[in-house]
């Protein structure tokens, strides 16, 4: 592809002509995708500045409005841009300032012209943006903080720290605070089925920690991994840092399909796995499937990685027991997290580690930061020693199950024959498919996500977190933030949104 020249269009509005090579066997959409994300990644395109109407853009470079619809998807995905209400679509206005001039201001070292950085952390830089902060209805994973008692959590904290013991302050234990750890092992053996005991607990800050300790302890760049597809995007960063063959097996109404999994990867390294509530399609590992797995993973001497981050909200019934309960501790890393559970503020997460594994788990924790920090830890192991933490989980559930009924309805009573609203009893988001027929007549969960997001509403499209050509398309909708008022509120908007994409197409 051909360097790109810029013009200008009305005052804020660039007019982009960038030559696509059709001989190049390369989609044009994805030449259309680089090409701008290499304008912005250069500071031509600045943050704040418009990108031409899908329409225009689509004339001056002679391809489908579908090309480049699919290109902006990609772009607004990974955060280098966003859309506004009424101002179309835009450079990110929290993309760092890229411009010549400020560059200039900070100079690479002497001789360099460009960072001397492995291409995959400049792929990964690249794709991970800053996120937002802006707290729209439908963000996934997002819990309810209004509904946290606060006033409990804090007399506790001023309990405990009015008169620390000498010997929490100069707690050096790489592990985490030993109450803490006690009371998550009592937790998971009786409401998990988990087998572990405290010593196997590492406490982190936050679960993205935990799955980043992992990929440090045992993996080597170049050893192959298994993730599910789709998946979850932090895992593909993480793995993606290391430089590890990364293997995506697909996915269907039972989990992981481990039969495609062992054709694709016969001798993986490691396969990270999110069984109980599958992120994001939603579904639950079959125990065949289950039991073939780790059967496959003890004959194969492989390591799996149980992301269990969200199974405290199962609305009909117990939550099903872990994976790791299955293994019985042997070849099962399982990764938890309080940020969901709790509020996102509190940072606290855990993985529970195999005892072969401890000794290198705790050295290479020591050789990263040492110590998680203590600070929140003692509180929290005061919530959970004393039942408020169990109380909480009980009243959440309540209130979440009611939302995702709300939603369901919602989505039901005015999307007929557009969405498939699966009949979902867990966790903090609903995943509901694009239905074929709605699909054949051209319409695409990331043009419906755009227009969501003019709508002030967070879509998310299920196409964005496959990898390969073969994706499905749908809309990813978390629930539990809001109450019932915002949730039908959001729900008309979003149907305002996809009559918008409807008639777009």
């Amino acid at each position: 592809m051909a360097a790109p020249n810029l013009r200008k269009r009305g005052r804020d509005s660039a007019l982009i002509d960038l030559h696509l090579d059709r001989a190049s066997g390369q989609p044009l959409n994805e030449q259309l995708y680089k090409g701008l994300k290499s304008l912005i990644l250069n500071g031509v395109l600045r943050s704040g500045v418009r990108l031409p109407a899908t329409r225009i853009l689509a004339g001056e470079l002679d391809v489908s409005r579908n090309t480049v619809l699919a290109a902006y998807d990609q772009l607004l995905a990974e955060g280098f841009t966003e859309a506004r209400p009424g101002a179309g679509t835009r450079v990110s206005a929290d993309l760092p300032d890229l411009s010549e001039d400020h560059r200039a201001a900070d100079p690479l070292p002497q001789g360099a012209a460009t960072p001397d950085l492995p291409a995959r952390v400049l792929d990964l830089i690249s794709r991970h943006q800053p996120g937002t902060t802006q707290h729209r209805a439908f963000l996934p994973g997002t819990p309810d903080v209004s509904a946290f008692p606060f006033e409990e959590w804090g007399r506790a904290a001023g309990r405990f720290w009015r008169r620390p013991p000498r010997d929490l302050l100069e707690d050096r234990d790489g592990r985490g605070h030993g109450p803490l750890r006690r009371a998550i092992a009592d937790y998971l053996v009786a409401v998990r089925g988990a087998k572990c005991t405290a010593d196997q607990i590492i406490i982190t800050s936050g679960a993205q920690q935990g799955i980043d300790l992992c990929v440090r302890v045992l993996l080597e760049p170049g050893d192959p991994v298994v993730m599910e597809n789709p998946g979850y995007r932090g895992l593909m960063s993480a793995f993606s840092t290391a430089g590890v063959a990364v293997v995506q097996a697909p996915v269907d109404g039972e989990g992981l399909n481990v039969a495609r999994a062992r054709a694709l990867a016969p001798r993986p390294r490691l396969l990270a796995v999110t069984p109980s509530h599958q992120f994001p399609l939603g579904e639950t590992m079959s125990l065949a499937r289950r039991l073939d797995l780790l059967a496959w993973a003890r004959d194969a001497g492989f390591w799996v990685l149980e992301d269990d981050y969200d199974s405290e909200y199962r609305y009909r019934g117990r939550p099903l027991a872990a994976l790791q309960g299955l293994d019985g501790g042997d070849r099962v890393i399982y990764a938890g997290t309080f940020s969901k559970v709790m509020f996102p503020a509190l940072r606290l997460g855990y993985l529970v580690v195999p005892e072969p594994l401890i000794e290198a788990f705790l050295r290479l924790r020591g050789a990263v930061d040492d110590f998680p920090a203590l600070a929140m830890q003692p509180v929290l192991a005061e919530f959970m020693e004393t039942g408020r933490f169990g109380a909480h989980v009980r009243r959440m559930r309540q209130i979440y199950g009611e939302r995702q009924s709300i939603l369901r309805d919602e989505l039901t009573r005015r999307f007929s024959g557009l969405f498939t609203v699966p009949d979902d009893d867990a966790g903090m988001h609903l995943t509901v498919g694009l239905s074929d027929d709605a699909f054949h007549r051209g319409l695409r969960d990331g043009a419906i996500s755009r227009e969501a997001a003019n709508l002030d509403v967070t879509a998310r499209a299920l196409s964005g977190y496959y990898a390969g050509s073969e994706k499905r398309h749908g809309l990813v909708l978390g629930y539990t933030a809001h109450p019932e008022e915002t949730l039908r509120a959001a729900a008309a908007r979003l149907e305002q949104a996809t009559a918008r994409a409807v008639k777009s197409d």
